[in-house]
């Protein structure tokens, strides 16, 4: 009897088209994966437009948490979420047991493991307040040579399709500009929106290019493979669960959006 793959839920955190979605699994091309996985993408009901503010963290806290908070009693082996914000990831640990992971904090951990110093490469500056916080928690700010922006709106649900020969060169003249002014030694994509960008940026850089939403696929798998989940220690079990609340709440506001 064949075993039955283990499944890992991928949070995506906008409401989007079934066509728009499949440019965020287009993530899962070009990596090697076991086939032991089975990968399910799943939007949240309702959040913000964009994120881009401290309105925006608190919003997609709460949606990405609802989309994932019942994972573990859906069968499935490790949730990852979809945003360089690790949004709803610290929740989503204390309430399931199997591993959660984000791409944020994991890129920059992992750059360590490559260089010493390294830059991110983002669509925008305002979204510079989300790696502050990610910065801020791990106490990494010595460690970021910079944040170079190429000022383009990003764009969530058709991420760079169409754009590319705008935006590859941008993205490549600041990568230049990171490694060769600031000293970064290693590059992070600043947004799993940026991911089309990865072939061609890591084809003509002499860094290492972290791709982060991949990067958080192959973390799961790797928790999964040597039997790791997050500490309780870390993430300790809520005293009084309002899951039934919780998603009363993202029901309404699907309703609400809808309505709009």
């Amino acid at each position: 009897m064949t075993a039955a793959k283990k499944k890992i839920l991928v949070v995506v955190p906008f409401a989007m088209s079934p066509e728009n979605l499949a440019l965020r699994q287009a993530q899962l091309k070009g990596i090697d994966l076991s086939p032991d996985l089975a990968f399910e993408f799943r939007t949240v009901k309702a959040g913000p437009v964009n994120y881009s503010s401290h309105h925006d963290f608190v919003l997609a806290d709460t949606a990405n948490f609802e989309a994932g908070c019942r994972a573990q009693d859906e069968g499935f082996a490790a949730v990852c979420i979809d945003t360089m914000s690790d949004s709803g990831v610290a929740a989503l640990r204390s309430v399931l047991d199997i591993p959660v992971f984000g791409p944020g904090k994991v890129s920059m951990l992992a750059a360590l493991m490559l260089g010493d110093k390294f830059s991110v490469l983002t669509m925008a500056s305002r979204w510079k307040p989300l790696y502050k916080k990610a910065l801020d928690e791990l106490g990494l700010h010595h460690k970021c040579a910079s944040v170079r922006a190429i000022e383009v709106p990003a764009d969530n649900q058709a991420l760079l399709s169409g754009k590319e020969e705008d935006v590859f060169p941008l993205l490549e003249k600041a990568a230049y500009e990171a490694i060769e002014q600031d000293g970064a030694e290693v590059l992070i994509l600043g947004s799993t929106t940026m991911h089309q960008s990865h072939v061609y940026l890591s084809q003509r850089l002499p860094v290492p290019v972290i791709n982060p939403g991949p990067l958080s696929y192959k973390m799961a798998e790797a928790a999964l493979g040597l039997g790791l989940s997050q500490s309780r220690k870390a993430y300790p079990r809520p005293m009084h669960p309002r899951l039934d609340m919780l998603q009363d709440m993202m029901s309404a506001a699907q309703q609400s959006v809808n309505r709009s």
